[in-house]
């Protein structure tokens, strides 16, 4: 009775995606045009109960398809995303308020108004409003309304009758489900990138004697922020604290996760403890927060003046250092740690001597995974990939472009062992010491 496109329906967390699927399924077999609304209340996440005296309704068309037997572009006059008002003695109304379908046999007289003074007194609507049998399916979910699905035929095509009714119901069914589980994945995706946004530009910062640049990549056109993070403090005597970090999973909780870890390391870093008792209070604090147990993260603090530079790890990727001599090397830590909320109690700093100016690269996990190789392999390549790509952009890029941000950038779009795997975050400091 439907097309196969009845098949994927809800194949796609999106909302635009699922309404086609649906449309595509019933035009034109089932129907000559089908078209698919929903609630404006609902796609906003308010109560959207809709009551017998209701005054009106506003929803949100999502999809319409007309069959290739039109000799017009209806989609013109009919787009997708407009919102639309709809009174309370409509047949959508009462589908919605009653719950079940609606069948005429002609297109209502408030429809029929406002697509004659949409087509400002075109012929051409004519064609659109001479219909055999209109039928008005409502959307429902858990006993809610969200929205409705109509089906026209012309003329010459059998009116519905009980089993088409019933067939489009089902349909009904499972698109309502689908949809809702799209509306979901939007809702969090949005939340996440707001959260994400909220963080400070990837543009470089400058300090005395530590130049910046970061950048994140999310993992895979479409996908879920995670809970990566980078952050760059300046302190008191010329001292730069950097970090990046992890927190599990993707979605609304990693990233309010890491929102959590980035303000208690800020204010942790006001207190001028050492680096070393300020993991360990995150450690603390994490345990105690939910859902921010096993993050990890690399903590960096230049010291321009002492011309060096401590590093805390709590089960994070080691830090890489490229010198003078043009190298990168991936650094070895006194202790790797733990990660964040296992109650490890204490960290060891890693004190290196950079007599000379240095580029320190700091990164997530998102750039050494690999499912064909193991994380030391990985790190290798990392670092080998960065002196590639330094010797691009040294001085300048051929751009023009600053060569510390261009160089985040290639790194970020470097190839790596499972691309798209996981998000890549990564934190460049060129450490310049005092006198050089």
């Amino acid at each position: 009775m439907f097309s196969p496109a009845a098949d994927v329906i809800g194949s796609e967390l999106d909302l635009l995606m699922t309404g086609s699927h649906v449309v595509h399924a019933l035009t034109p077999g089932f129907c000559d045009a089908a078209s698919l609304y929903l609630l404006e209340r609902w796609r906003v996440e308010e109560n959207a109960h809709i009551g017998v005296d209701a005054p009106r309704i506003e929803a949100r068309r999502m999809a319409l398809r007309v069959g290739p037997g039109a000799r017009e572009d209806w989609e013109s006059m009919l787009p997708v995303g407009e919102v639309v008002a709809f009174p309370r003695d409509t047949p959508y109304v009462r589908a919605l308020a009653a719950g079940h379908a609606q069948v005429l046999d002609a297109v209502d007289p408030h429809t029929s108004e406002r697509l004659i003074a949409a087509g400002d007194g075109e012929a051409r609507v004519c064609d659109l409003l001479s219909v055999a049998a209109f039928l008005v399916v409502p959307l429902r979910l858990r006993d809610q309304a969200i929205g409705f699905v109509t089906c026209t035929r012309g003329p010459g095509r059998s009116p519905f009758g009980p089993a088409d009714v019933a067939a489009v119901e089902a349909l009904a069914a499972r698109a309502a489900v689908a949809l809702d589980n799209a509306r979901r994945y939007e809702r969090e995706r949005r939340t996440s990138l707001a959260i994400r946004n909220s963080l400070p530009p990837g543009t470089a910062q400058e300090f005395g004697g530590c130049r910046t640049a970061h950048g994140c990549l999310p993992a895979g056109q479409g996908n879920l922020v995670g809970g990566d993070w980078s952050d760059v403090l300046k302190r008191p005597g010329d001292r730069v604290s950097l970090i990046v970090g992890d927190a599990m999973g993707h979605g609304p909780e990693s990233a309010v996760a890491m929102i959590q870890l980035r303000t208690a390391v800020r204010t942790l870093a006001a207190l001028d403890i050492p680096a070393a008792d300020l993991i360990g209070r995150l450690d603390t604090l994490a345990g105690d927060s939910p859902g921010v147990s096993f993050a990890t993260c690399i903590y960096a603090e230049w010291d321009a003046r002492r011309r060096t530079c401590t590093l805390v790890g709590a089960g994070h990727p080691p830090p890489l250092l490229r010198g003078p001599d043009g190298r990168t090397a991936p650094v070895t830590l006194t202790g790797a740690g733990l990660p964040l909320g296992l109650g490890a109690g204490s960290y060891e700093e890693t004190v290196l001597s950079v007599p000379d100016p240095a580029l320190l690269v700091l990164y997530s996990d998102g750039l050494v995974e690999s499912r064909d190789a193991d994380i030391d392999q990985e790190i290798t390549r990392l670092a080998r990939t960065v002196d590639a790509a330094a010797a691009a952009v040294e001085p300048v890029d051929g751009d023009g472009q600053d060569a510390l941000p261009s160089l985040c950038r290639r790194l970020l779009h470097a190839p790596a062992g499972t691309a798209g795997a996981d998000d890549r975050t990564l934190l460049l400091a060129e450490l310049t010491p005092a006198g050089c």
